[in-house]
C-alpha cells in the first residue's frame, strides 16, 4: 500500500469522524495526564522521602522540671549524666554527630517557631528540656539509640522523627496510589472509546471496506487506515498531557517551590520519564484496542 493512498484514508477516516475524534483525543490527553500527575506524585513522595530521611535525627530528651518520666524521679539530670551520656552517644558506631541543644537555645528555636502563636507568650525556658539532638549515618537504624538510652537515669524519653514522617508518608502513599488508580481506570475508559470509534468508523465505512476486499486487498491494508486513525488520536492525547506535565512542574518551579523551601520537588527528568511512559502507554493501549475492535467488527 502506497503511503500518500494511506495517509489520505486516514486523512478522509478523522474528517468523517471529526467529533469523535475530538473526543478521543480530549479522553485520551485526561486520561494520560492524570495517570501522569500519579507517575510523579509518585516521584514526589520518592523526593520527599529521600530528602527527609536524609535529615532524620533521633532526640534525647533530658529530664527537667517538669518531666514525669519515672528516669527522671531524682529530678533535673545532672552534670555527670549529662557528660556521660554524651560520651556514650558518641561512641555509638551508627552515630554521625551529637548536638547538645541548652534549654535556651530550645526556648529560642521554640520561640522562632512559634512566633505568630499565643502560646508562646506563657512558655518559659526552664520548661523546655535539654536535649541531644543525634544525627545517624543510617537513618534506619533508630533502634540502636532508643534501645540504649531509654529508660536510662537522666533520660526523659527518645523521640524518633521518622515515626512521625512515616505517618505522614503513609498518608502521601495512599494519595500516590490513588492517583494512579484513578489514571489507570481513565486510561481503560479512554480504550473504550477509541473502541468505540473505530467500531463507527468501520460501520460507515463498510461499503469502502467491501469494495477493497473484492479487488483483492489484504485484510492487513484494509485494517491498516483504521489502527493509524487510533494512534493519531493517542499520540496527539499525549502530546497535550505532555504539556500538562510540563506546565504543573513550571508552575511548582516558579510559584509552589519558593514558598516551601523546606522541602525537595521532583526534576524535569521525571517529567521526561513519565512522558515517555505515557507514550507507550497510550500507543499500547490505542493499539491493542484497536486490533481486538478490527478483528471484532471488521470481517475481512
Amino acid at each position: 500500500m502506497r503511503a500518500g493512498f494511506l495517509f489520505k484514508e486516514v486523512r478522509i477516516g478523522l474528517r468523517r469522524n471529526l467529533t469523535m475524534t475530538f473526543a478521543v483525543v480530549v479522553t485520551v490527553a485526561i486520561s494520560l495526564s492524570l495517570l501522569g500527575i500519579g507517575l510523579l506524585s509518585n516521584a514526589q513522595v520518592n523526593a520527599m522521602k529521600d530528602y527527609w530521611y536524609d535529615k532524620i535525627e533521633v532526640s534525647v530528651f533530658l529530664c527537667g522540671t517538669l518531666s514525669e518520666s519515672p528516669t527522671c524521679a531524682n529530678g533535673v539530670v545532672s552534670p555527670d549524666q549529662r557528660a556521660a551520656i554524651k560520651t556514650d552517644l558518641e561512641a555509638l558506631s551508627v552515630v554521625d554527630s551529637v548536638f547538645y541543644e541548652s534549654q535556651t537555645e530550645a526556648f529560642t528555636r521554640f520561640k522562632e517557631r512559634f512566633k505568630n502563636s499565643a502560646i508562646a507568650q506563657n512558655v518559659t525556658a526552664d520548661q523546655l528540656p535539654e536535649s541531644f539532638r543525634v544525627k545517624l549515618k543510617d537513618p534506619t537504624q533508630f533502634d540502636v539509640v532508643v534501645s540504649a538510652f531509654s529508660g536510662r537515669p537522666g533520660v526523659d524519653i527518645v523521640q524518633d522523627q521518622r515515626t512521625i514522617l512515616e505517618k505522614f508518608f503513609k498518608l502521601l502513599d495512599v494519595l500516590r496510589n490513588g492517583a494512579l488508580l484513578v489514571g489507570l481506570f481513565s486510561v481503560l475508559t479512554a480504550a473504550l472509546l477509541i473502541s468505540n470509534t473505530l467500531r463507527i468508523a468501520a460501520f460507515n465505512r463498510r461499503r469502502e471496506t467491501g469494495v477493497m476486499k473484492l479487488v483483492g486487498a489484504s485484510s492487513w491494508s484494509i485494517q491498516l487506515p483504521f489502527l493509524l486513525e487510533g494512534v493519531f488520536s493517542a499520540i496527539l492525547g499525549w502530546v497535550f498531557a505532555t504539556g500538562l506535565l510540563s506546565g504543573l512542574k513550571y508552575v511548582i518551579d516558579q510559584k509552589v517551590a519558593p514558598l516551601l523551601t523546606f522541602t525537595k520537588f521532583f526534576a524535569w527528568d521525571q517529567v521526561w520519564i513519565s512522558s515517555a511512559i505515557l507514550l507507550g502507554v497510550g500507543l499500547f493501549v490505542s493499539i491493542l484496542a484497536s486490533l481486538i475492535t478490527l478483528r471484532r467488527y471488521l470481517k475481512v
